[in-house]
């Protein structure tokens, strides 16, 4: 189905159920999915096992129908009203991965998947649980134009990182360019501008505080 120099995710078929799962491999630290295995969250997929050895890890997670936002981005933009609803839904996911203190750390059009009116927040291979006492990030993880300046070495990815990602995130869905591109105009174009100031103090304190706003 796909494969990296990182990992590779399949789909595969339970034989006695013919239920659909994905199977993920990949080597680095799966500390978020054991995690995710207690939380359920209508846009965050079902996390079913985790088995991990060294640095090698497989993870069945639940199957999710529908489309990514990267594929459906190529033939259209989202209104205001569908950006405001869709980012909402991911800030849900992102409050249960916050409370646990993970940050997801690669949040894009191709990890989130729309099924049916529900996003739905996916791949938490470069996620990471806070940790007060690191500096910086262990490993430099993220996607260039998506990744908060922390996330380059500066300090520690925090919750914070992920709104830097939103915000960038909720421009690209209504220009179809990176903020410093083309940023997007009124409401929401304000939204963006704080969520991806460089200095995380100075974004939304958190997801809560984001969604009120959006």
């Amino acid at each position: 189905m796909k494969e990296s120099s990182r990992g590779s995710v399949h789909l595969i078929k339970h034989r006695a159920t013919g239920q659909k799962i994905i199977l993920r491999q990949f080597f680095g630290n799966a500390e978020v999915y054991h995690k995710l295995l207690h939380y359920t969250c209508p846009n965050l997929p079902k996390i079913l096992e985790v088995a991990t050895e060294g640095e090698k890890n497989l993870v069945l997670e639940e199957y999710i129908q529908g489309d990514t936002l990267g594929f459906l981005l190529q033939d259209a933009l989202f209104s205001p009203e569908e950006t405001r609803r869709i980012v909402t839904q991911l800030c849900r996911a992102l409050w249960v991965l916050h409370s646990m203190a993970a940050v997801h750390r690669d949040i894009k059009p191709e990890n989130v998947i729309l099924r049916g009116s529900d996003a739905i927040l996916i791949d938490f291979d470069a996620a990471r649980l806070y940790k007060e006492e690191n500096e910086n990030d262990t490993q430099i993880l993220g996607t260039t134009g998506f990744a908060a300046p922390e996330q380059y070495g500066l300090s520690q990815s925090d919750t914070r990182t992920d709104i830097y990602s939103l915000g960038i995130l909720i421009n690209v869905m209504l220009t179809g360019e990176h903020p410093s591109r083309k940023p997007a105009g009124g409401h929401l174009g304000r939204v963006v501008e704080r969520c991806t100031r460089v200095s995380p103090a100075k974004r939304y304190k958190n997801v809560l505080r984001l969604m009120e706003a959006l």
